[in-house]
C-alpha cells in the first residue's frame, strides 16, 4: 500500500514544473488519483481473497461428499480398483459348519488381513462370526455373469447345508452386480445385472426399493438415462453394500480394529467343486 505515494510525488513534481500551475489546483486531482489507486488495490486484494476462499470451500465440499459416500471407517480391502468383488453372507456362528460345507482343503487360522491376501492365492477365507453372519469372500467364488447356472447350483446347494444365504457381487469396472437370499434351498430373492437381466427371482425387497435398486426385466432394454441423471446400473453397483447392510452385514464397513484382531480360516478350493 506503499506504492501511490511515490506515483503522486512524481505527478506533483512534473505539474509543478508547468507554468501556470499553483499547489493548491494540484490537490483536487492528485487526491482523486490516489483514492482511485488505492481503492482499485482493495479491489484486487479483495478478489484474490474471494478466489482462494471459493477454492477451499470447494475442495471442503469434495471431501465430505467423498467422507459420506466412504466413511474414514472403511478399511476394508476390497481388490484392486475396477476388479470383481464377491462375498457370501451365511446365517450362522458355527465357522466349521460353513468349512465343511465348501469343502474347504488346506485350512489354516488367520486374520482378516492375512485372509483376504490369501484370497489371491486359490483361496477362499471364512470370516469369524460377525453378529451372527459368518462372511465368505474371495474371487473363486462363482460368478453368474461368467456362468449364472453355475452360480445357481452352487448357492442352492450352499443354502440346503447351511440354511439362509444371502450372495453379492460387485464388478464397478462394468457395473455388473447381484444379489440373491436363499433360504433352505428356497431363492427368496435374486437379481443379477451383466449387460442384461440374468436373473431375476422373486420378489423386491424393501431394502432395495428404499435404496432406489434399479431391476429389469428378462429382455428388457432400457433407455438411455436422461442428461443430468444418474447411470442406474452404475448407482445399483455402488449402493450393493449398502443393501448388504440391510440384509446382513456389509464387509466394506468391519471394524478396522477387528482385521488383526480377530481370526477366521483360509483354505484352499478346487473350482470343479464349486459346481
Amino acid at each position: 500500500m506503499t506504492a501511490p505515494v511515490p506515483i503522486v510525488a512524481w505527478v506533483a513534481s512534473i505539474a509543478s514544473a508547468l507554468p501556470g500551475w499553483r499547489e493548491g489546483d494540484l490537490m483536487a486531482p492528485l487526491l482523486m488519483l490516489l483514492l482511485g489507486i488505492a481503492l482499485g488495490m482493495c479491489l484486487a486484494g479483495l478478489m484474490v481473497v474471494m478466489h482462494y476462499l471459493r477454492a477451499d470451500n470447494n475442495q471442503i465440499r469434495r471431501g465430505v461428499r467423498f467422507t459420506e459416500r466412504y466413511p474414514r471407517e472403511r478399511k476394508f480391502a476390497t481388490g484392486t480398483p475396477g476388479a470383481a468383488f464377491r462375498w457370501i453372507a451365511i446365517r450362522t456362528s458355527r465357522l466349521q459348519a460353513v468349512q465343511t460345507a465348501l469343502r474347504i482343503t488346506k485350512a489354516i487360522p488367520c486374520t482378516w488381513e492375512e485372509g483376504l491376501s490369501a484370497t489371491h492365492e486359490h483361496k477362499l477365507f471364512i470370516s469369524p462370526p460377525l453378529n451372527g453372519w459368518v462372511l465368505v469372500l474371495g474371487s473363486h467364488l462363482p460368478e453368474p455373469s461368467e456362468d449364472v447356472d453355475r452360480c445357481f447350483r452352487f448357492l442352492l446347494e450352499l443354502s440346503r447345508k447351511l440354511g439362509h444365504v444371502q450372495y453379492f457381487s460387485v464388478n464397478r469396472a462394468l457395473n455388473h452386480h447381484t444379489w440373491v437370499q436363499a433360504e433352505q434351498g428356497t431363492f427368496l430373492r435374486a437379481y443379477s445385472w451383466a449387460g442384461k437381466t440374468i436373473w431375476n427371482q422373486g420378489i423386491k425387497t424393501s431394502a432395495e426399493i428404499e435404496l432406489g435398486l434399479k431391476c429389469f426385466a428378462y429382455g428388457e432394454s432400457p433407455e438411455r438415462a436422461p442428461f443430468g441423471q444418474g447411470d442406474p446400473f452404475a448407482r445399483n453397483t455402488e449402493r450393493v453394500p449398502l443393501l448388504a447392510s440391510r440384509w446382513s452385514v456389509d464387509p466394506t464397513s468391519v471394524d478396522p480394529r477387528l482385521l488383526s484382531a480377530t481370526h477366521g480360516v483360509a483354505g484352499e478350493v478346487s473350482r470343479s467343486k464349486m459346481h
